[in-house]
């Protein structure tokens, strides 16, 4: 990786050749002067995302075709002159803000849940139009997961400014390694605008073994890898993951002022179902139940808060599921659901199998408690018999350690923050 130290005023042909240049094909990490200052402001409002050092990234967009992905999360907050605005905003999405800047946006690639992030889990999202800027939307969901050549066509530059959770199972990585392929294969350089990850340093869980990849587990890491968007592109281009371990011209706009320590709360929810900090801190936990036969709140108001089904022990607290925006359909629909509100709950630092566990253990559907997606979600076989076998937490956890020290060593050379 190549770190280049900048002022917010980058030279504009300096950067154009930088991320033009059909010889390179090392990552840049651009950064700018704030970079240098006291990184442990732990203020929400203080750090500031890859998105909102436009200074250090519009130069590199200027006479360019560009195409965007994103979705709902790609949220820009402007706190400086002399960038004026028509609308007089503060938080404008990105899209909105290139265009207001006079950057020639092509196309918007969606991934899944769709542009506005409305669309249910592994729902199909067709291409369209954004009612709002009249631009194409290409679907990244369903059979087009990777960006055809004829729809990169005419496209300089593309940029990828998607909010991560830190979940190897949460689809965004997946988009991006396709869209780094994609990237890779037509010559055109990607900018990533970094995100901090709201699960923050927490490493833990399964390493995902070869013959379980899949969209919800591309490549061989653990279920929390503790790293950001950027990050893991240099990862991807590290360890050659890309097809024929190509390479893309990649550039990262990391973040200011922040640590992967810091707690950080999220401006919009990166998906349907995931509403609030609670969520995306117990996602990871709880997604597992979503290759059982275990509702984990979908169609509900506490999303990833809760979990129930009705071959759980009758208990105090219970739920009905019913449709909702991002659960249509969701498991168990009208159906009264026994199980646990872990809503108030603290925060975790580290990946939680005992509800898993405990749910196994008293339900009365023992022999159909887990589906064939629970492996997918894992990334390995081993967990399921694991828990069938009667091993505890503590064992199970002890089982990753080797893979786990593993992945840290890999992980080291990637790291920005």
């Amino acid at each position: 990786m190549i770190l280049i130290s900048c002022s917010s005023t980058i030279s504009k042909t300096k950067a154009v050749r930088q991320a033009k240049s059909p010889d390179s094909e090392a990552t840049l990490a651009v950064h700018s002067k704030e970079d240098s200052l006291q990184p442990h402001i732990n203020e929400r409002h203080s750090i500031k995302t890859g998105a909102d050092k436009y200074t250090v990234y519009l130069p590199l967009l200027k006479n360019n075709k560009v195409g965007v992905v994103t979705n709902q999360s790609g949220i820009v907050l402007i706190e400086e002159e002399p960038i004026r605005f028509a609308d007089k905003k503060t938080q404008i999405h990105l899209i909105d803000f290139l265009l207001d800047q006079k950057i020639s946006v092509q196309k918007i690639f969606a991934p899944e849940h769709g542009f506005r992030g409305n669309a249910d889990a592994g729902e199909h999202v067709i291409d369209g139009m954004d009612s709002k800027t009249r631009l194409p939307i290409i679907s990244l969901y369903g059979n087009n997961k990777k960006p055809k050549s004829q729809q990169l066509a005419g496209i300089d530059i593309m940029v990828f400014d998607l909010q991560d959770v830190g979940a190897r199972f949460y689809t965004y990585i997946s988009s991006l390694h396709y869209i780094m392929e994609a990237c890779a294969e037509n010559n055109i350089p990607l900018i990533i605008l970094d995100r901090p990850n709201p699960n923050g340093s927490i490493v833990d869980g399964p390493i995902l073994e070869k013959e379980f990849t899949s969209f919800v587990g591309m490549h061989p890491i653990p279920v929390l890898h503790g790293m950001t968007i950027g990050e893991y592109a240099q990862m991807i281009n590290g360890e050659q993951w890309l097809e024929n371990g190509i390479s893309c011209k990649l550039t990262v706009i990391p973040c200011s002022y922040y640590n992967r320590n810091m707690q950080y709360s999220l401006l919009a929810k990166p998906s349907p179902n995931l509403p609030n900090d609670q969520a995306i801190n117990l996602y990871p936990s709880l997604c597992f139940f979503e290759g059982t036969n275990v509702s984990v709140g979908r169609g509900t108001e506490k999303q990833f808060q809760i979990y129930g089904s009705p071959y759980l022990p009758k208990s105090n607290f219970s739920f009905v599921p019913k449709p909702n925006i991002g659960a249509q359909n969701p498991t168990y629909n009208q159906v009264v659901c026994f199980g646990e509100d872990l809503s108030s709950i603290n925060e975790l630092r580290q990946l939680e199998l005992k509800w898993l566990i405990k749910a196994y253990t008293t339900t009365t559907e023992q022999s159909k408690f887990f589906n064939p997606f629970f492996t997918k979600l894992v990334g390995t076989q081993k967990l399921q018999q694991q828990i069938e076998a009667g091993l505890s937490e503590t064992e199970i956890s002890q089982s990753w350690q080797n893979g786990l020290d593993q992945f840290k060593k890999m992980r080291e050379k990637y790291l920005i923050y």
